[in-house]
């Protein structure tokens, strides 16, 4: 069961990030001016409970943005997505009824419904890899590596009754 192909994509967009810091300022700042230094935030302050729920709250967010991850790996058995924390697929070869590395315009981030590919997993970018299965099901897993996985499908046998380059 060697793995022939792996990707791992987390969000690394900088503008996230600068609103996700940006956000951080908000618990920072209350805890500073409300928990250290005594003064109110606000004309109706929340209290000191209230902040630091929030505070826990926003930075839970931002690790939750950190952690999210979308695993890809290919291999003899088949195709494996991990979408850490939502959904896990395994799809065998004999489940296939084609793939194909499709570019699906942009759609946004996340797992996205209703796309005529079906359903999208993505992280970043607009390139995936476009899965039909038999029973009529579709998905596309997004990409950053598109010509290592065209490479890597297009030397693997078990792929070749299904993949269309």
């Amino acid at each position: 069961m060697k793995i022939q192909f792996i990707e791992k994509q987390k969000f690394t967009q900088w503008w996230i990030w600068l609103i996700l810091i940006g956000l951080a300022i908000i618990p920072i700042y209350g805890i500073y001016e409300q928990l250290i230094m005594g003064n109110p935030v606000g004309n109706t302050p929340v209290s000191n409970t209230g902040m630091i729920i929030l505070s826990i709250f926003i930075f839970g967010f931002i690790y939750f943005n950190w952690y999210m991850t979308l695993i890809t790996e290919i291999n003899n058995d088949g195709i494996k997505m991990h979408f850490v924390p939502f959904v896990k697929k395994t799809i065998k070869w004999n489940e296939l009824k084609s793939i194909k590395i499709v570019n699906y315009g942009f759609v946004g981030y996340g797992i996205r419904l209703g796309s005529k590919y079906g359903t999208v997993y993505n992280i970043n970018g607009n390139k995936g890899l476009a899965i039909e299965l038999k029973n009529g099901k579709k998905y596309v897993i997004g990409t950053q590596k598109e010509i290592e996985l065209n490479n890597k499908l297009k030397k693997m046998p078990v792929a070749n009754n299904v993949y269309n380059s």
